[in-house]
């Protein structure tokens, strides 16, 4: 029997609002279960916290738990709870209005993610969770009574301007959602909210830690004995969720093989966790994080469309996935959850940018993470050489990006060096390292280890013992940019500026020969200069050559050819810079092509023997002439006249 019932109108802004939710389309329509069961768990927690508050409170709270009901016949998903409830009023001012909820803002914020087409779910953000039902409804209708009262009441509406309210005497306390599925269409199998199998995959991607148990009924047929006979069927009650919150809990509670498990599930990955990093915040706001660093490299981690590994919850309620403002690009292979204890549920991407908590947050796990890559560093070199083979590429982008941390990234970054052939060393050990008297690091930059070795550059660091670093990743060409000094000692490209390895000594004593040979040389490369002005800017004497005949030199703040080449092939122009042309005094070339200029040779010829010197001085540090016919035809005619 029920009583005083009413039909009412929504409030202007909630039937604008409801129109605009029913009449879009929005990018995720399961966000709605996420919702119901994330409102069913609140009620469930408020009840178990009146019970313990209120001796009076004559409820059973033995077995609180969400309950799904799918009834194929008519189609509608109900979802069941027995916690909290609600009195009439509290239905009316919870989903009749808005009026606590900033309508006018959130109106906007639809309209612009649906023009945007690229909405992250705005709903929830202002406390209207249940009006995601109407994304996938016809009609819903609520049955809900208070715990420790009497009376029930039933809420329905099918979305339009108006609802209807009703008392009722009988119902058990806590609520009950009961959607009227919108007709599936053949091309939108995959939103068919009365499968059995959706709705267990919503609840294991969304849902699967919440703290209650949700459970459904399914029906299990079982084949008939014999041939002839029917097949019987039994229905039993299945919990969907694993309620296992692992970051909620210690290290010394969780066994391995469970934070295995947990990491193969959250990382959909094969391999095992390299490292398990639990993490627990107390004070003015309040976390816990659960991150995995893999034990191998995603397949996707350099592709444009790699994602953040790491999930938001709130309160054990599934919010986002792939949240890019918990980690910083670089640190992308990272899998884990953190769980937020004041944070509205479902904030979109563009408000979480804005949230100084999750700002926080981020700050506070990078360092964490960047202190364990430190601990294994120490402590379990092997280890270590995993992380670095697999994660030590995609780590280094941060050298360019996160000022803050790049002293911490210098100090776990390992690199090639001249100093051994297979062992990797860190910037610590190379500054131990170093010969009395030298105030810089030395670096090499190229496409290997072998097209390094026989630079041209490296002649005279091989030649004096200096140590020089091997770096060969294409993000080396653009962080040596950003790093200006490591433990005040500055990095220095072997190709760039100007290099003296002479001590001063030496210095002294060469001083009279290099003045002999500036003079005697000073024609040849004013010549060189004139001749070779289309590519270079400059020709001098080389004190970093000891067996080539020359080489090619960027100025110190200048732009190298193969940093050039990666801005240009990410679409950016970059302006045409000419390099500076050192050459070996020493050289029989060198010196051949000194006196044949002095003599007066054939201008035509001579000119050709600096094209050629320049193509060679670009083929011996692995780049090409800008002619590579014209070059080698240039090659062909003079080895022809050799034979």
């Amino acid at each position: 029997m029920t009583a005083h019932v009413e039909q009412l109108e929504f409030q202007a802004e909630a039937r604008q609002l409801l129109d605009l939710m029913v009449h879009s389309v929005y990018s995720n329509k399961d966000s709605f279960l996420r919702e119901l069961i994330s409102n069913a768990s609140d009620a469930l927690d408020k009840l178990r916290l009146e019970a313990l508050r209120n001796k009076d409170l004559d409820v059973d709270t033995s077995d609180l738990h969400i309950e799904l009901e799918v009834d194929n016949a008519a189609r509608t998903l109900t979802v069941r709870d027995n916690g909290i409830g609600m009195t009439r009023d509290e239905v009316v001012d919870l989903i009749g209005t808005l009026a606590k909820s900033g309508t006018g803002e959130l109106r906007q914020q639809l309209r612009e993610a649906q023009k945007a087409a690229a909405s992250e779910e705005l709903i929830g953000q202002f406390g209207i969770g249940f009006y995601s039902t109407f994304m996938v409804a016809d009609k819903v209708e609520l049955l809900t009574r208070k715990a420790g009262e009497s009376g029930a009441t039933r809420w329905v509406s099918s979305g339009e301007a108006t609802y209807t309210i009703e008392s009722v005497d009988d119902a058990p306390h806590g609520t009950s959602v009961t959607m009227h599925l919108k007709p599936v269409d053949a091309e939108d199998e995959l939103h068919d909210y009365a499968s059995e199998a959706k709705l267990r995959e919503l609840v294991k991607k969304y849902s699967d830690f919440i703290a209650w148990p949700i459970r459904m009924q399914v029906e299990r047929r079982t084949p008939a004995a014999e041939e002839g006979g029917e097949e019987s069927v039994t229905v039993e009650t299945q919990t969907l969720n694993s309620m296992k919150a692992l970051w909620a809990k210690s290290k010394d509670e969780v066994s391995e093989d469970e934070y295995k498990e947990f990491y193969k599930h959250i990382a959909h990955a094969w391999d095992d966790p390299l490292e398990v990093i639990a993490m627990k915040a107390e004070g003015t706001f309040e976390y816990q994080a659960l991150l995995f660093i893999p034990s191998h490299a995603p397949f996707d981690m350099f592709t444009r469309d790699a994602k953040i590994g790491v999930q938001l919850y709130v309160k054990r309620v599934f919010v986002m996935g792939d949240c890019d403002q918990l980690m910083p690009t670089y640190l992308r292979f990272i899998k884990g959850v953190v769980d937020a204890q004041d944070m509205s549920l479902n904030v979109s991407r563009e408000i979480l940018q804005q949230d100084r908590q999750l700002t926080a947050i981020r700050r506070r796990l990078t360092k964490k993470v960047l202190s364990t890559v430190k601990s294994i560093q120490s402590e379990r070199p092997e280890d270590y050489r995993t992380f670095w083979a697999q994660f030590g590429t995609v780590l280094k982008e941060g050298l360019m990006s996160d000022f803050e941390n790049q002293d911490a990234l210098l100090r776990i970054s390992s690199f090639a060096s001249t100093n051994s052939d297979d062992e990797l060393t860190t910037l610590t050990e190379y500054v131990e390292r170093m010969k009395d008297g030298q105030e810089q690091i030395f670096y090499a930059t190229g496409q290997s280890r072998e097209q390094l070795l026989k630079s041209p550059h490296l002649e005279a660091f091989k030649a004096k013992g200096y140590e020089v670093l091997l770096l060969t990743d294409a993000v080396d060409e653009i962080w040596v940019g950003s790093v200006a000094e490591f433990d005040g000692k500055p990095l220095q490209s072997v190709a760039k500026g100007e290099v003296d390895l002479d001590s001063e000594e030496e210095k002294a004593q060469h001083a009279a020969e290099r003045e002999e040979q500036e003079k005697d040389f000073a024609d040849l490369f004013t010549w060189l200069k004139e001749t070779l002005s289309d590519h270079v800017k400059d020709v001098r004497l080389s004190t970093r050559l000891t067996e080539s005949p020359a080489c090619l030199i960027t100025d110190t703040y200048g732009m190298t050819p193969a940093l050039a080449r990666i801005y240009k092939a990410s679409g950016q122009a970059v302006p045409v810079s000419k390099r500076i042309l050192e050459l070996n005094p020493k050289h029989s070339l060198v010196t051949a092509l000194q006196q044949a200029h002095k003599s007066g040779s054939d201008a035509e010829r001579l000119a050709e023997t600096a094209e050629l010197l320049y193509g060679t001085a670009l083929l011996a540090e692995g780049d090409v002439p800008d002619d590579p016919a014209k070059f080698a035809a240039q090659l062909a005619e003079r080895l022809a006249r050799t034979v």
